[in-house]
């Protein structure tokens, strides 16, 4: 298998690194499986990583197409200073190469905020897909016709896969290799001690997602503060200046999710804080986010838990 990793000015150094890392380390611990061609490939000659290291790249357009280009993230972490990166004439041209590659088909990936550039090249356009959690805002409000979960770590569709923040450049790598062998993919799992993390969310801040829309950012305190009282989108629109149409659809657009689902979510967050840093009992915690009994607040967690469990068993037999 070849593998292009396409790195510009500005590439975020650990999420580069983990990919080298990962495909390196496969091919050192089987030498007798048929090598990965992997090449740090740039858009121009001189690259630097954010932190100004020199990247030995060679030219992207040079050889064959290869079977795979991932887009690491940039070192970007605000939509502001993302939305600029975006508009730079190599990430540009870089853009116009991941649509180039996959129209010619080479399998696409991306990770963290090089998830924007795959969006860009309109290839994730009808398809699934995660992105930094964070970020998730500014993405649907640029790639509306993407179908973004970035509750997810990791989401392949098609001939795409795309991953979250950070880190999960390793999941990213993790998964490309356990398309060619996992058997290998498992080994170097070991080896490098990477721990299984099939979701974003435990990793989400509310209030940082809430705070991305004034409107959301009212209806994220009014739901903290009526926890206990229960859910009342006529309540919470009143009481937030807005109509309840509106709330539903500025809700969808910016974090997907309904009103009641993410009045849920902070139900559970706040339980889950209660139950890691007090001794009170499940019944007492479920009582203080409205909840007659645990039982509804168990089955919560539960099915949260389930989900995470569930994901990782489909990884683990190649799947997502």
């Amino acid at each position: 298998m070849r593998i292009d990793i396409l790195a510009l000015d500005g590439v975020f150094d650990t999420g580069l690194a983990a990919l080298l890392d990962v495909f390196g380390t496969a091919n050192e611990l089987m030498p007798d499986q048929a090598p990965l061609v992997v090449r740090p490939v740039g858009v121009r000659r001189r690259v630097f990583t954010h932190h100004g290291l020199r990247v030995p790249v060679q030219p992207a357009h040079e050889g064959p197409p290869p079977d795979v280009l991932v887009a690491p993230a940039l070192g970007s972490k605000t939509p502001e200073a993302l939305g600029a990166a975006l508009q730079r004439a190599d990430v540009r041209d870089a853009i116009e190469l991941l649509g180039e590659r996959g129209a010619g088909g080479s399998r696409l990936a991306a990770a963290c905020t090089g998830t924007f550039m795959l969006a860009a090249s309109g290839a994730l356009d009808g398809h699934q897909a995660t992105t930094t959690w964070w970020l998730a805002p500014f993405f649907r409000q640029r790639y509306p016709r993407v179908e973004l979960d970035e509750s997810r770590m990791l989401v392949p569709s098609g001939s795409l896969v795309t991953a979250g923040a950070a880190v999960a450049h390793l999941d990213l790598a993790l998964w490309l290799l356990r398309q060619l062998s996992p058997a290998s993919a498992g080994i170097v799992a070991r080896y490098l001690m990477i721990d299984g993390r099939p979701s974003q969310a435990a990793y989400a801040i509310s209030d940082h997602l809430a705070h991305a829309d004034p409107l959301i950012e009212r209806y994220e305190a009014w739901a903290r503060s009526h926890l206990a009282q229960g859910f009342s989108l006529p309540d919470a629109a009143r009481a937030i200046g807005s109509s309840e149409r509106t709330l539903a659809r500025r809700l969808q657009r910016v974090l997907g999710k309904t009103p009641l689902s993410y009045f849920q979510d902070l139900r559970v967050e706040f339980a889950v804080h209660r139950l890691q840093t007090s001794r009170d009992s499940v019944d007492a915690i479920a009582a203080e986010v409205g909840y007659a009994d645990g039982v509804t607040l168990r089955t919560l967690l539960r099915r949260r838990l389930g989900q995470g469990v569930r994901e990782i068993r489909g990884r683990q037999a190649g799947g997502s």
